[in-house]
């Protein structure tokens, strides 16, 4: 019989040739894993997710119970989403498409969302409403083939979407709880990011609002612009306590009708807003704001706009 060989002090029982994984995740973004990552809301915008609407918009005439606001012409969303996606590539940010592998639901195109980026990878989302449950299941698949790592996927009665998340610095996430981001939501996400090292600050949303990127959008590392009265009190209270100035919209109406506030910032001072809102586009000119424009009324019959639809994967750091 040969003789018996013992497997101790070889490499893969941690003997001589052993190597050892001495990096951390966040190490290890843009070697092993793809570049990505976020921790703020104004650095240079550099790729992006979108997913260009199809067939799904083929409602009929119940937009309602697609939680849309009237039945989108498909042809003319497309087309106003690509050129959305063309005015991303003419400023130099990345784009990724979706490319579901299976039956596509409505609201899908509602990008952001459906992830909320850190800077180790993505938390993703869990819809609050049935009819988009499963949406979340494609970005995974197309984070996974973008080599974007997943930090935590939400469990048991856990509801957020990612448009109910911004950061403040990088060490201060606001999250709003509402009809979108329950409690159970709030304290997984809080946990996630706590184990990086950052502090959660849960706020009240409006009842009859849905995600706080409604309410609140940051412009520049010192500058956010808010929707007076809805805005969470703690929401302001937290900006200005860390150096930012909060101006209020001059034009309710187009923020209303127009989605005026349902903006993407490119880089500091830079924004991506819907066409078609004269007075809010000289009101952010006025703080010094340059402003990129593009027709988005079609997408906005489904309850959302520029902001909604951009998933967010990466931008440089502060």
């Amino acid at each position: 019989m040969p003789a018996s060989h013992s497997t101790f002090g070889t490499a893969a029982y941690g003997g001589a040739g052993w190597s050892g994984r001495d990096t951390t995740t966040r190490q290890e973004i843009g070697s092993l894993w793809r570049a990505c990552g976020m921790s703020n809301e104004w650095g240079p915008l550099r790729e992006v997710l979108l997913h260009c609407p199809g067939p799904e918009l083929t409602l009929g005439t119940d937009a309602n119970a697609a939680q849309m606001l009237a039945p989108p012409d498909r042809v003319r969303a497309a087309a106003q989403h690509e050129r959305m996606a063309q005015a991303y590539r003419d400023a130099g940010v990345v784009v990724h498409a979706l490319e579901p592998g299976g039956p596509v639901r409505p609201n899908q195109m509602f990008m952001a969302d459906l992830l909320f980026m850190t800077p180790e990878g993505a938390i993703l989302a869990r819809p609050a409403s049935s009819v988009r449950a499963g949406e979340e299941r494609e970005v995974q698949h197309r984070l996974a083939a973008l080599g974007i790592p997943i930090v935590r996927n939400l469990r048991g009665t856990a509801t957020f979407e990612g448009a109910d998340a911004m950061w403040l610095d990088a060490e201060t996430v606001l999250i709003g709880r509402g009809h979108r981001t329950n409690a159970e939501g709030i304290c997984q996400v809080t946990g996630a990011l706590g184990e990086m090292g950052v502090t959660a600050i849960p706020v009240d949303m409006p009842f009859g609002t849905m995600h706080l990127m409604g309410m609140l959008r940051i412009l520049d590392r010192d500058l956010a612009v808010a929707w007076p009265r809805r805005t969470p009190y703690a929401a302001v209270e937290a900006l200005r306590v860390r150096g930012y100035r909060v101006e209020f919209l001059a034009d309710e109406a187009e923020a209303s009708a127009g989605k005026a506030l349902n903006i993407v910032t490119l880089g500091p001072g830079r924004i991506l807003m819907p066409e078609g809102n004269p007075t809010t586009r000289t009101f952010y000119e006025g703080l010094g704001v340059t402003c990129t424009a593009v027709e988005v009324d079609e997408l906005g019959k489904a309850a959302g706009a520029i902001g909604c639809l951009t998933g967010v994967l990466r931008r440089d750091p502060a």
